[in-house]
């Protein structure tokens, strides 16, 4: 075997960052955290069905500043994960192949959701949700 002086195979520090390789990582993180964030749910579920001063307990966490910092997140997370989601359900009917609709659809999946996460944490925000 040749004696060469480059990696034996290729590497983060070879390869170039692109969007389409960002959004396949964040779909992966993105559905970790959807898992992880469905035992706040069922915290929730658990405190409502626990009685009042439960349920009085966990709005007080979720409320806190870091509560609502983890809301968002979530928030985001659930609709990247689902406009990623179905970018790939196209993809599998075989559309948005070549390189420019690849790209195009990958930066539309993180524009779409975080436009989604805004509009919803504005609706609760205004309405009184947050209280």
């Amino acid at each position: 075997m040749a004696d060469t002086q480059r990696p034996l195979s290729p590497h983060l520090q070879i390869y170039k960052w692109q969007v389409q390789m960002v959004t396949s990582i964040l779909h992966r993180a993105t559905g970790i955290a959807l898992a992880v964030g469905t035992l706040v749910v069922l915290w929730a579920l658990l405190a409502l069905a626990s009685g009042d001063a439960a349920f009085a307990q966990f709005k007080t966490c979720m409320g806190s500043p870091i509560g609502l910092v983890l809301l968002f997140g979530w928030t985001w997370a659930l609709f990247f994960h689902l406009c990623n989601g179905i970018r790939h359900l196209l993809q599998d009917a075989g559309m948005g192949y070549q390189i420019a609709q690849f790209v195009r659809s990958s930066w539309s999946s993180v524009i779409v959701s975080i436009l989604l996460t805004v509009a919803v944490w504005g609706y609760v925000l205004t309405a009184g949700g947050a209280a």
